[in-house]
């Protein structure tokens, strides 16, 4: 089996890592760290999970066990510095579900998170963890970052255009999202009270999984377009749906654009082109992706849909897809398929 250690596994994406790394045919949990709850039992913080009894222990990797691959799920701005100890103490692969290495620079980095990045020289070497644009990179890595939810649902319904030269003006992006994608920590805003029965945007025109859009579109197109990104809150607990509204070159049509779509995602396990409107309750624990493509002839528009949930292929279920990709495991393993409810 192959070990893994999970730190901040008492969050919400590192409880989600840990029901997946249990169901998995060749992973296997060796380590949890937390913070603020280390010395609990993950029953206490977990209750839905099996193996309650397990121990939090720290977050600091010095208490770590010898394990083969180390997801760091914590808060943006606090996985640099243990990752790059798990890399110095020669752990095969690092996995940041956070956002410290996802940009490819430390100016974009800087104008995104307002503070520079301790180690600069490491961006645009950690390999995105979008598997569906990345799997050839991610064959054989030894570091991943994992990308942001919103960017996940984001990219996989304008890469494919892009990557093909469609693309002829500004994308925009709208997203809704549930509560569960803004982490575990108690926060006004987001209590029941303040949630239920309304639904509001958020990080208008600033909102930093906007240059992180730009810069991947950039990678798999032949320049970077301007993305406008704007996210919602809604009150459900998982989930998110987002629509792209991407403006085409002249010619192409909704045929063209179907074809595209079905061929850019014929040989992904996760990817389905849906003939309905996507529902993000057909996704709901699973790792699955709904897309579903239109075009509006008379604006030359494409209008792409896109169902996950933020917590599986947003986030643990990208984790471990990559880390199987990049141990050359089956692609799928411990991975669901099958969504929550109809």
């Amino acid at each position: 089996m192959i070990r893994t250690a999970i730190f901040g596994a008492s969050g919400h994406g590192g409880g989600e890592l840990i029901r997946l790394i249990d169901a998995h045919p060749q992973l296997e949990v060796g380590y949890l760290g937390a913070h603020s709850k280390a010395g609990r039992r993950l029953g206490e913080v977990h209750p839905h999970l099996g193996g309650g009894e397990r121990l939090l222990a720290g977050n600091d990797p010095e208490q770590l066990p010898e394990v083969d691959v180390a997801f760091f799920a914590l808060p943006h701005g606090t996985s640099a510095e243990p990752a790059m100890r798990m890399r110095a103490n020669g752990t095969r692969v690092v996995v940041d579900l956070g956002s410290d290495f996802r940009l490819d620079g430390p100016e974009r980095y800087e104008a995104a998170y307002g503070s520079p990045h301790p180690h600069p020289e490491q961006l645009g070497k950690w390999v995105y963890g979008l598997p569906e644009l990345f799997a050839d990179q991610l064959a054989g890595a030894d570091r991943i970052a994992v990308p942001g939810c919103y960017p996940t649902s984001a990219l996989l319904g304008v890469a494919p255009l892009h990557s093909a030269g469609l693309v002829a003006g500004t994308v925009i992006v709208d997203a809704v999202s549930g509560v569960s994608g803004a982490g575990r920590a108690a926060k006004e805003n987001l209590m029941f009270g303040a949630v239920d029965e309304g639904a509001a945007a958020y990080g208008v025109l600033t909102h930093r999984h906007q240059p992180e859009i730009e810069q991947v579109l950039g990678q798999v197109g032949d320049f970077e377009p301007a993305v406008i990104f704007t996210p919602h809150l809604i009150p459900m607990q998982r989930g998110i749906l987002t629509t792209c509204y991407v403006p085409l070159a002249e010619g192409v049509d909704g045929e063209a654009v179907a074809a595209l779509f079905a061929g850019a995602y014929e040989k992904t396990p996760f990817v389905q082109i849906s003939d309905v409107s996507p529902n993000t309750r057909w996704v709901t624990n699973s790792n699955r992706v709904l897309v579903q493509p239109h075009f509006d002839p008379r604006t030359n528009t494409a209008v792409v849909l896109v169902a996950i949930d933020n917590l599986t292929k947003g986030t643990a279920g990208a984790a471990v897809q990559s880390v199987n990709i990049a141990l050359g495991l089956e692609e799928t393993a411990g991975l669901p398929m099958a969504g929550w409810m109809p």
